[in-house]
């Protein structure tokens, strides 16, 4: 089963966004992620909605960073991004009325609903400053970034 990474590819851009005082156009973001502009137009489009990025047409044109990195969590871009879900892992409701499945369901749900708790708080509780610190006190300014 393929994973959502869109959470981690969109902090991953913003972090470089954050680095640069330049556009970024969405064929120079395609490249880095190594996908389609279109996929990336369609992704930066929710970071934009929600006031994170902007975006310029025409020559020098192309995505900016325009939040402050120390208001903006990671449960922020998530939900941006489309707020995935973020289990795989589901329950069986083919035989609702068998109580051994009623059982195997309560203990299900009550596990995925404090794991995703437990998630979503530590998404909140990061922000894109905190995760340009983190890269500041470990990496020197001439790192090579790809």
């Amino acid at each position: 089963m393929r994973t959502d990474s869109r959470l981690s590819r969109m902090l991953h851009v913003l972090l470089h966004m954050a680095r640069h005082d330049q556009p970024f156009t969405s064929d120079q973001i395609a490249k880095m992620l190594g996908t389609n502009p279109v996929v990336v137009r369609r992704t930066m489009a929710g970071l934009r909605q929600a006031g994170y990025v902007s975006a310029g047409k025409g020559v020098g044109g192309g995505w900016r960073i325009v939040c402050d990195l120390q208001r903006v969590t990671l449960l922020d871009i998530h939900r941006a991004v489309g707020g995935p879900k973020l289990f795989a892992i589901g329950i069986e409701r083919d035989h609702p009325d068998c109580l051994v499945e009623q059982v195997v369901n309560a203990a299900m749900q009550d596990a995925l609903q404090q794991a995703e708790a437990i998630l979503l708080q530590r998404l909140a509780s990061v922000t894109l400053g905190d995760l340009a610190a983190e890269f500041d006190a470990n990496y020197p300014a001439d790192a090579h970034l790809d």
